[in-house]
C-alpha cells in the first residue's frame, strides 16, 4: 500500500536544502556550551536553553529583519575559531542528515569570521566531510557543499568572489557565491565589480532578493548574473489570480519560462513579513504551476525550524501529495550547484526510488 502525506512519513522522506546559513542552524546547547568555554555567557539574554531558543525565535518572527538580524550576534560569537567552526558545520550535517535530507548547500560568510578567510572556510568543509564519512559508515548517504557569501552592507564582495574562484580549485565543495545580509538599499548593482568577476570566471551565483524594493530588487539580481533567486518570495507581486489560475506579469513570465530556481522558506519568509502567513506562501501555488520552487529553512534556530517541519506546515495548508514533495526535491537538487552527475546519482540512487515506492 502507497504511503499517505503525513507526519511520520515526510519525516522518512529524503529532502534536498538549497538555502540554509550555518550561522543560523547552531543548536542551542552548542550555543550554551562554546558561550560558556569562551567567556560570552554574560552577554547571552538567558541561559536556560528552551528560554534561548524562544528569544532567538521571537527575534526571527518580530518582523523586523534588522531585529532578525542581530541575533546573529550571539551564534558568530563563538564561530571565531576554526575548531568551533568545523564542530558546527560538522553537528549540521548531522542534523540535517537526521531529518532525511540527501542533498543539501550550507552558505556562510567568512568575512565575519575573526581569521583568514581560507581558514574559516577550511574549518567548513573538513566539518562537512568528517560528518559525511561517520554518516556512511551508517549507511546515510548525505551531499553536502559550501556556499560562500560576501555581506551586502560591507565592501570585501570583490575580494571575496575572486576568493572563491581561487578556492573552487582547491576545495570541490566549495560550489557557489553570494551576497547575504541586509538588502533594502544594498542591492546587487552595489556589488558590481563583485559580481562582473564571478560572471566572468563563470562561478554559480545566487543572490538573496526577499525584501522590498521587491520585483526590483529580483530584477537586478537575475540583471547580475543570479542563476538562483535566495527566496524570491515577493514575486508573487508580479503574478495574479483569476478563478484559481495564476497569470503572470513580465518579470514572473521570465523566471518561469527559463526555469530559474527560486530558494523559498516558507516560515522564515513569514517572520520576516513576506507574507502574511505560511498558508498564504505562493511556493505551492508556484509549485503546481510549473514554476522551478523548493523548500528551504534560511536559518534553523532562529526560526525553529526544520525540512521536515516545513514541508509539515505547507501540508496542513495545502494539502500536499507526494508529487508535490517528490517535484520540491527534484527541482532543488536539479537547480543544485554539485557536479551534475553527482546531483542525478542522488536523483537516480535514493530520491526517485524512495517517492516510486511511497506513490
Amino acid at each position: 500500500m502507497a504511503l499517505t502525506v503525513d507526519a511520520m512519513s515526510v519525516r522518512a522522506a529524503p529532502k534536498a536544502l538549497l538555502h540554509d546559513h550555518l550561522d543560523g542552524g547552531l543548536r542551542v546547547a552548542t550555543v550554551l556550551e562554546l558561550a560558556d568555554r569562551i567567556g560570552w555567557t554574560p552577554q547571552l539574554p538567558t541561559t536556560d536553553p528552551d528560554a534561548l531558543q524562544a528569544w532567538f525565535t521571537a527575534g526571527a518572527a518580530s518582523g523586523d529583519l534588522l531585529a532578525y538580524l542581530a541575533t546573529f550576534e550571539h551564534t558568530l560569537a563563538v564561530m571565531q575559531t576554526e575548531d568551533n567552526i568545523e564542530r558546527i558545520a560538522y553537528e549540521a550535517v548531522h542534523d540535517l542528515a537526521a531529518d532525511g535530507v540527501v542533498y543539501a548547500e550550507i552558505r556562510f560568510a567568512p568575512e565575519l569570521h575573526d581569521m583568514p578567510l581560507a581558514s574559516s572556510t577550511a574549518a567548513v568543509t573538513s566539518g562537512i566531510r568528517r560528518a559525511e564519512a561517520e554518516l556512511a559508515g551508517t549507511g546515510h548517504t548525505i551531499v553536502t557543499s559550501v556556499i560562500v557569501c560576501a555581506m551586502r552592507t560591507e565592501h570585501r564582495s570583490a575580494e571575496i568572489a575572486r576568493f572563491v574562484d581561487r578556492m573552487r580549485e582547491i576545495d570541490d565543495r566549495v560550489v557557489a557565491f553570494d551576497l547575504a545580509g541586509a538588502e533594502t538599499g544594498f542591492p546587487p548593482s552595489m556589488h558590481a565589480e563583485a559580481l562582473e568577476i564571478a560572471r566572468t570566471a563563470h562561478l554559480n551565483i545566487t543572490l538573496h532578493a526577499s525584501e522590498p524594493p521587491d520585483l526590483e530588487l529580483i530584477s537586478d539580481a537575475l540583471r547580475h548574473g543570479a542563476h538562483r533567486i535566495g527566496h524570491g518570495v515577493r514575486l508573487d507581486r508580479d503574478v495574479s489570480r483569476v478563478d484559481g489560475k495564476l497569470h503572470l506579469g513580465p518579470l514572473a513570465r521570465h523566471i518561469y519560462d527559463r526555469g530559474i530556481h527560486l530558494e523559498m522558506a516558507p516560515t522564515c519568509n513569514t517572520q520576516i513579513g513576506a507574507v502574511a502567513s505560511v498558508a498564504d506562501h505562493p511556493v505551492i501555488p508556484f509549485l503546481r504551476h510549473g514554476f522551478n520552487v523548493g523548500v528551504n529553512t534560511d536559518n534553523r534556530l532562529m526560526s525553529n525550524v526544520s525540512p521536515t517541519g516545513e514541508l509539515i506546515a505547507l501540508h496542513a495548508a495545502h494539502t500536499l501529495t507526494w508529487d508535490d514533495v517528490h517535484q520540491l526535491v527534484s527541482n532543488a537538487i536539479g537547480s543544485g550547484f554539485a557536479p551534475r552527475e553527482v546531483r542525478m546519482g542522488v536523483l537516480r540512487d535514493i530520491v526517485d526510488p524512495w517517492f516510486n515506492a511511497a506513490r
